[in-house]
């Protein structure tokens, strides 16, 4: 078994990385709760629910709620539901929020575990890749009909235990997303893992390659947490690929693109920005080949471009209305560069005007 540990302001939390260890969940508990709410959507429940049960065998209080696949779910309406859920299932102080899913069962019950009764304790069993970003970090949200990931919390849990034998199950545009974000975590920190993934088939990956990737993606996520907590300075460049790449996802509706698949244009558009500004020769056709040779949907429908723009506007990184887009000076360098609306509507127009052509 994998483990490590993340520090925060709040506390110190481990995780746990490794195959079957669903089945040892009690195990894994930091103390005795009085309940335990699990929450899982559809898809998760009718694979992995009833394993997550029988390992908490014996415990005389454990509920679950189930939700919508997607990322719909990370709505007000959600929130609620599970709130009144939690309400009558008799959650107090000393209960236990588990999200057993993707990142967005992580989100939306995190961000529930932070809000209910001013917080209580939670614990991340995330069983997609994607969710290896978004498990460790503490970020917890839901989403705004205006943008993602606009009403949330910075909330850590109190432990991740990271099942690597549920990916086996993902379907292969889950699988592209979560590795997007992996190839952004080398990106910016590890030009060694970012020239093994080049030579990656997705649909061959192997276990062993795959927990080898997951966890050098968690190694360097939990970097940038520990060094920054809230986010006020290195830990954005987590957010590298994201502006255009939420923007994206908001415009399109919420789950036609994956997130992964989003950010990943995203990622191309921030390096020919790079490559221009630093004049740099970042490896974008590289990129580009492995996400097309890997059935990533790179062509961009017909969009308006002014409506993308004012999109991106309403990014969290958004300071006194300017764009603050994560660029790279190489891989492994990444910097937060502030960037004039002619200078950002120039090269997303260039942009945009190649990938609808491709």
């Amino acid at each position: 078994m994998v483990n490590l540990e993340v520090k925060t302001s709040v506390n110190s939390y481990p995780i746990y990385v490794d195959e079957n260890i669903r089945h040892q969940t009690k195990h894994f508990l930091p103390k005795k709760y009085s309940v335990i709410h699990i929450v899982t959507d559809k898809r998760v429940a009718d694979l992995y629910l009833d394993d997550l049960k029988e390992s908490l065998e014996g415990h005389p209080h454990v509920f679950h709620s189930i939700i919508e696949e997607g990322e719909k779910s990370k709505c007000v309406a959600d929130f609620e539901y599970l709130h009144t859920r939690s309400i009558q299932f008799g959650l107090d102080r000393e209960s236990l929020v588990i999200a057993l899913g993707g990142g967005v069962v992580g989100d939306l019950a995190g961000f529930v575990a932070a809000t209910y009764m001013r917080g209580i304790d939670y614990i991340q069993v995330p069983t997609t890749i994607l969710a290896h970003d978004s498990s460790v970090g503490g970020k917890v949200a839901i989403n705004h009909a205006l943008g993602k990931n606009l009403i949330g919390s910075f909330y850590p849990p109190e432990a991740v235990i990271y099942d690597v034998q549920t990916l086996q199950t993902l379907p292969a545009k889950e699988v592209r997303s979560g590795y997007a974000e992996i190839v952004k975590e080398a990106l910016i920190a590890d030009k060694g893992l970012f020239d093994n993934i080049m030579q990656t088939k997705l649909s061959q990956v192997t276990n062993d390659t795959l927990k080898d990737h997951i966890f050098r993606g968690i190694k360097i996520k939990t970097h940038f947490v520990q060094a920054d907590e809230k986010e006020k300075g290195i830990r954005a460049h987590l957010n590298f690929g994201h502006t255009l790449g939420h923007a994206l996802e908001a415009k399109y509706g919420y789950g036609e693109l994956a997130h992964g698949e989003a950010v990943a244009i995203g990622m191309l558009f921030a390096m020919e920005v790079s490559n221009t500004i630093y004049s740099k020769n970042l490896p974008v056709e590289l990129l580009y080949k492995w996400l097309k040779d890997n059935g990533f949907p790179l062509l961009i429908k017909e969009i308006n471009i002014d409506s993308l723009f004012n999109q991106m506007k309403l990014d969290k990184k958004v300071v006194n209305n300017q764009i603050q887009l994560v660029l790279l000076k190489d891989i492994g360098n990444p910097v937060t560069l502030e960037l004039s609306d002619e200078d950002l509507q120039n090269y997303l127009e260039t942009f945009i005007n190649k990938m609808t052509k491709i």
